[in-house]
């Protein structure tokens, strides 16, 4: 089974940015404080799109099935509040 998912998605390109992508959304979420994609993709430095497909990502039993709380905030914005179920990020 393959890491990640898309159309265009190849893993022999694709998997080592892509785990790193997940790593800084983990570390921007880990402190299980709800934010928005905006807040996410500021701190992570990559576009709100792939920190929403991270956020799926995080969801499935290959990537932790980690609880990912989507909470209506206003005005169509949501907050995110992870919770990982692995704690194996070191803090910094």
């Amino acid at each position: 089974m393959e890491k990640f998912d898309g159309s265009d998605y190849r893993p022999e390109r694709d998997d080592a940015r892509l785990d790193k992508q997940m790593d800084r959304v983990k570390l921007a979420t880990r402190d299980g404080i709800p934010k928005t994609l905006a807040a996410i993709s500021k701190e992570c430095g990559d576009p709100e799109a792939s920190v929403s497909a991270q956020l799926r990502h995080l969801r499935k039993d290959r990537h932790g099935a980690h609880t990912v709380d989507k909470i209506y905030f206003s005005q169509g914005i949501y907050l995110y509040k992870v919770t990982l179920n692995d704690r194996s990020i070191a803090s910094t």
